[in-house]
């Protein structure tokens, strides 16, 4: 007959609870498995500190870029202070893989602004826009009209310029990203030249200025671009690859010549 707990008395249980320990049933066993080989579980933190405890000190919030880009550029006032805030300018991953910053080159007074893309290899060594094949055939293409980025006398002077300042990896397209972030600086830089006109080189300055691609089918065509009457064109390494477009290229140089002559 099986003797319950409560019927024993003091020395069975102990001698029972020995015979027990020396078979080696050390612990107390639950009605439940226990799986030794699970990690614990971290214990919850108090949603309160301590009394007297000093209180954590929030996280600051990531910078958003295109707002960090524009209270920047907000704050330039001259095109050495933008310069100086472009170059300074940290969220863009462009920066960490060029070897330097290219801003403009030309003459800021000029009547003629001269948007571009990116810079290439050769701009990036150089640290000016358009300093390449393309850039060199930008030169004759304007020198054709009269104008160019060496004179001084604003009448005969352009002034150019890129979407971005760092030259993208394998001069891909810069991406929409990319192009948000320094748009406020580019819209700053038409504010501070103040040219006249504007002109578009190719895909991305219009996608910046415009909200729109196609440059095949927006040459050509006058629109407006930071309070500007804007020209988009191909792009001049477009045309080193087209000689045939080279044409229409010269009717948009004309379209220039005559928009700059007209006293209206």
């Amino acid at each position: 007959m099986d003797m319950t707990l409560a019927q024993m008395d003091f020395a069975t249980a102990r001698a029972l609870y020995e015979w027990q320990v020396e078979l080696g049933a050390d612990e107390a066993v639950g009605d439940l498995p226990v799986n030794r080989y699970e990690q614990e579980q971290p214990a919850v933190k108090a949603s309160r500190s301590a009394p007297g405890a000093p209180n954590p000190a929030p996280q600051p919030a990531a910078a958003d870029p295109v707002e960090a880009a524009a209270a920047a550029a907000a704050r330039a006032a001259s095109l050495e202070q933008l310069a100086t805030a472009q170059s300074a300018y940290d969220l863009c991953d462009l920066k960490k893989g060029a070897r330097n910053f290219v801003f403009a080159d030309g003459n800021p007074e000029a009547r003629v602004m001269i948007i571009g893309e990116a810079p290439g290899r050769d701009e990036d060594i150089e640290g000016r826009p358009f300093v390449g094949r393309a850039g060199q055939l930008l030169d004759r293409m304007f020198a054709a009209i009269g104008l160019a980025r060496t004179a001084h006398h604003p009448v005969e002077a352009i002034y150019i310029t890129n979407v971005m300042p760092w030259r993208p990896p394998q001069n891909r397209d810069p991406e929409p990203a990319e192009i948000a972030m320094m748009l406020p600086f580019l819209k700053r830089h038409v504010e501070l030249v103040n040219p006249k006109l504007v002109i578009l080189m190719g895909n991305t300055p219009c996608a910046a200025a415009l909200g729109q691609r196609g440059i095949l089918r927006l040459r050509g065509n006058w629109t407006a671009a930071f309070g500007k009457p804007a020209l988009p064109m191909t792009h001049p390494a477009y045309l080193l690859r087209n000689p045939a477009a080279k044409r229409e290229a010269w009717a948009d140089l004309l379209e220039i010549k005559a928009r700059l002559e007209d006293p209206a």
